[in-house]
């Protein structure tokens, strides 16, 4: 029989303790939450698997001049309106890009299928959150799996008294192979087969005028919504007043209208509101088969044979004949 000193089974004992700290460590990196604080970034900034996303752009009043005046140290900017996170394809603006030119862009960031991604918006009202939103989601749609973005984006971290530096961190380009998730993606077909068969909800995220068919998007061709769809506003997920989504307590209230069971498809105009709800929805709630449909109204009404429901009227049409209205 072979006999073991007291010193092996000590080193055993370490080992098997090494081994299962390693093994929490694992389990602790895949479980990023989808948002994360100020202070988890800070501790975690030197951290070589992070990649700290910087997205800011004209839709939140900054882009590459207020990145380059201060940004949180080491990270690395992309410009969410203008560096290629949405594109025009068939005529259609804001559409998902195509595979290779998402493993360009992320890859181009230094992201690869093992990095940890933390998204920054400037922190300033609930359209800036639809761009970290959605871009979250792409990255989430490529295979990206820890990503997380800072509540309160960089508003927060300034707010908190951290650290800030100017110029540009350049990023070190890889070598990034997207596995496409299409679990979270809802394209027109499936949407017309929803809406047809009533099989889903249609989460419409977009203000009340927008749903009645008092105002649309410059790009969509009709007024009104997907015929069946509910309207649940973004902007009802965020605190205007603290800039950061509403406490998880209020957000699941908000979306009690949303049937518990069942698939659900979330849309806007152009897929950027309706990142929020899937957010809140698919991250925050647990919502598994909520999609994001990325055309969304302005792809929907491209087809005029697609069905649009509206509340619009013919003293609609004439008060923005006559300049009064939308």
């Amino acid at each position: 029989m072979r006999k073991f000193s007291a010193f092996s089974c000590l080193r055993a004992a370490t080992v098997a303790l090494a081994l299962l700290a390693a093994g929490v460590a694992t389990v602790a990196a895949a479980e990023m939450p989808p948002l994360v604080g100020t202070d988890w970034l800070k501790a975690n900034l030197r951290d070589d698997k992070l990649v700290v996303l910087d997205i800011r752009s004209a839709l939140d009043g900054g882009g590459a001049k207020a990145y380059e005046a201060a940004h949180i140290p080491g990270s690395v900017h992309s410009d969410y309106d203008k560096a290629g996170w949405r594109v025009t394809r068939n005529n259609v603006p804001f559409m998902v890009p195509s595979t290779a030119e998402l493993e360009k862009l992320i890859g181009d960031l230094g992201i690869d299928e093992d990095s940890k991604v933390v998204v920054v918006p400037a922190g300033v009202s609930v359209l800036d959150f639809g761009s970290a939103a959605r871009t979250y989601w792409t990255l989430k749609y490529t295979g990206v799996k820890n990503v997380a973005i800072l509540d309160g984006g960089i508003a927060a971290w300034q707010q908190a008294g951290f650290p800030v530096e100017a110029g540009a961190s350049k990023p070190s380009p890889t070598i990034f192979t997207a596995t496409i998730d299409k679990s979270i993606l809802a394209e027109a077909s499936d949407v017309e087969k929803l809406e047809a068969a009533g099989g889903a909800a249609l989460i419409d995220a977009r203000p009340a005028t927008f749903f009645a068919g008092k105002e649309k998007a410059p790009a969509a061709t009709a007024y009104g919504h997907i015929p069946g769809a509910l309207n649940i506003d973004s902007a009802s997920f965020y605190d205007e007043k603290t800039n950061r989504l509403k406490p998880k307590a209020e957000l699941a209230a908000l979306a009690d209208t949303v049937p518990a069971a069942g698939p659900a498809v979330s849309y806007c105009n152009t897929g950027h509101w309706a990142a929020t709800n899937w957010f809140v929805l698919h991250e925050l709630l647990g919502r598994k088969q909520t999609r994001l449909y990325a055309g969304s109204m302005v792809e929907w009404t491209s087809n005029a044979n697609r069905p649009v429901a509206s509340a619009r009227t013919k003293w609609d049409d004439l008060k923005k004949a006559l300049g009064l209205g939308s």
